[in-house]
Parts: C-alpha cells; structure tokens; sequence
C-alpha cells in the first residue's frame, strides 16, 4: 500500500501482535512482615527469605552463592547472574545478622562455614537444590496464610516494587535486579503508579 501497488490495508484491523506485560505479583509490606515473624522458622530458611527480599535474587542465584560473595564489611553481595554476568547488590543489616546467626549455628554443630561453602546447605550438607528451595519456602508461605500464589520470584517482584513506592530511582533498581534492559524494569512501574493514584485519591481536595 505504501508503494502504491495496492489501494487498501489488508491488516489494518489486525491489532499488534506484541504481547502486553503482565504486571508482576508482589507482597505487601504486612505480608512480608508475616514472614518474617513466623515462629520456629529455621536460620537456613529466614535467611533464604531475607536475601531473597533484601537483594531481590532470582533462585538459582540464590543458591549458586557462597559465603565469599557475602561482604559483611561493605553490606554487599557479589551475584553470578544471567549469562555468567557478575553484579553487586547492597544487602540490609537485618539481612546479613540473619547470615551471621545461620553460620554461627553451623559452626557451633560442626558443619562447613569457611569462605569457600556454599551459603545454603541440605540435610545432607551439600548445596542446596533449587528445587528443594522452593519446597522449603513454599512451605513457609503457607504458614504465614499467604492465600494468593507465591514463589520466590514474587520476592523478587517485591522487592522492586517495595524500593520503587519508597522512592528508588528506576535505573538504580534495573541494576540492582541485574536486567539487561530499562525496558524489562519498566512493568514494575505499573504497579508504582497504581500506588501513587491511590494516594493521590485519599490526599488531592478535588480527586473525587
């Protein structure tokens, strides 16, 4: 149609075949509170939760950590993500007293706590699998009467949208989550801004 050859657009009706992003789903900041508050959770497994809030990990990078990428000096931690690709991620006091109690307890029962060991250890004092992970921690949102579907990515999705409501520039979140693109961070500002139209409701004089 363009060159003229033909009069009409034979797709002109046919909307873009490019998928829309689906807004994540994430925790609120009571629901991770729950979490954290459940009783006679193990060390091994609160940690698990708080790095994977507190660094917005995905699983496998979770669990390819060892505890030389821990920094409890300069509160960061070193991740091997995506395509072999290393970054650093800052990490919370609370999150590494929480990494701090995990292997005091492991050198208090005799199990390995040198630089070198994996950070997550089995039963069977080996790596901790994936897919043993998300057992454990599926078990744990359930405890905390978490009723719509949780993964550790949601933790992730948490994360982002947590950091992003309390201000965090959207550049600085794309770098903590380790996206090769702007664009892949950009779903978590639909959420943001859902936030911000609420507050906008209860606060502007004139909104309603």
């Amino acid at each position: 149609m363009i060159n003229g050859i033909i009069k009409k657009n034979p797709v002109e009706n046919i909307s873009s075949p490019k998928k829309s992003k689906k807004v994540p789903s994430f925790l609120t900041e009571t629901e991770m509170q729950a979490l954290f508050a459940l009783p006679d959770i193990k060390l091994r497994d609160i940690t698990m939760l708080e790095l994977l809030y507190s660094c917005g990990l995905r699983i496998e990078e979770l669990m390819n950590l060892n505890l030389n990428n821990i920094d409890f000096i300069s509160n960061i931690v070193t991740v091997r993500g995506k395509g072999n690709k290393e970054r650093i991620v800052p990490v919370g006091n609370q999150c590494l007293n929480a990494i701090r109690k995990y292997i005091n307890e492991r050198r208090a029962t005799g199990l390995p706590y040198d630089i070198k060991s994996p950070v997550f250890l089995s039963d069977h004092i080996k790596r901790l699998s994936q897919r043993t992970a998300r057992r454990i921690l599926h078990r744990w949102f359930i405890k905390a009467g978490l009723t719509k579907k949780v993964s550790p990515h949601t933790l992730r999705h948490t994360f982002a949208t947590h950091m992003l409501d309390r201000g965090c520039d959207l550049r600085s979140v794309q770098e903590m989550l380790g996206h090769k693109n702007l664009s892949t961070t950009q779903i978590y500002t639909h959420v943001t801004i859902e936030s911000l139209k609420k507050i906008y409701q209860k606060a502007h004089p004139r909104a309603k």
